[in-house]
């Protein structure tokens, strides 16, 4: 791995810390302020395509999801709408999901939007998870795993809480090539701080988003990340000019 790959694939750093702490701390902080404007932001700069993302990765572990005795769980939930997307292919009366992020207020929002879902909402750490080896059948993160502070060792503790022959599904965002990929950095990089800043009245964290996202490793550099990590028959699905997409995997 290059230089420059190996420092795309240590972990979010809003501000250069020098600390995977500090990061996580930074990374809290930014969530919980922009919390209240959150899910109007997400609509509007997605064109409401955000909605068509989450349902398409729900789908795509539909076998899964159907069994009602699979254990789910959903990390860096957020406001809880991928989760929610996670239930529609899934039986009423089935074991609850798990919506597990560190944030207190978008959790708050969270348990407010989605009260009488079949989900459990837990405060927790998605680098340090509060369940023992082998728990789960399904692990999803949408658009929030790139928010963790090293994403080798987040890969890793996702490997650890699934059981074999377990999936993993992470949503995230992706910078696409060519024409296409200028003018969405051009959106993203520019627009997006000053639509999102007007909006939360946190212009900050909305520089930080699009820089997360420049610093994510690319599909090949994250396919190797889960590889080395322990999950077989890895793919990227790639959304909307591949500026988003679905990682896929299975513990072996």
């Amino acid at each position: 791995m290059s230089p420059v790959e190996h420092e795309q694939a240590l972990g979010a750093r809003p501000s250069g810390e020098a600390t995977e702490t500090a990061a996580a701390e930074h990374v809290r902080d930014i969530f919980n302020s922009i919390a209240p404007s959150y899910d109007l932001l997400n609509h509007l700069l997605s064109m409401g395509l955000d909605r068509r993302w989450w349902l398409r990765a729900a789908r795509s572990f539909r076998d899964i999801l159907a069994n009602p005795k699979s254990r789910v769980l959903d990390l860096c939930c957020g406001t809880g709408d991928m989760t929610a997307a996670l239930l529609t292919q899934r039986p009423a009366s089935g074991e609850p999901a798990i919506g597990l992020d560190f944030s207190a207020e978008m959790l708050s929002r969270a348990r407010t939007k989605y009260a009488s879902a079949n989900v459990d909402w837990v405060e927790g750490d998605a680098m340090h998870l509060p369940y023992p080896d082998n728990s789960f059948d399904l692990v999803t993160s949408a658009f929030g795993f790139r928010n963790l502070t090293n994403y080798a060792e987040g890969l890793a503790e996702i490997h650890r809480v699934l059981r074999p022959g377990g999936r993993i599904g992470i949503l995230e965002c992706n910078q696409p090539d060519g024409l296409s990929g200028a003018g969405y950095n051009l959106y993203f990089k520019h627009v997006l701080p000053i639509v999102g800043g007007m909006i939360s009245g946190d212009r900050a964290a909305y520089r930080y988003l699009p820089a997360s996202v420049a610093r994510f490793p690319r599909p090949p550099q994250m396919l190797a990340l889960m590889a080395s990590a322990g999950f077989a028959d890895s793919a990227w699905d790639g959304y909307l000019l591949r500026a988003a997409g679905l990682y896929r995997g299975t513990k072996r």
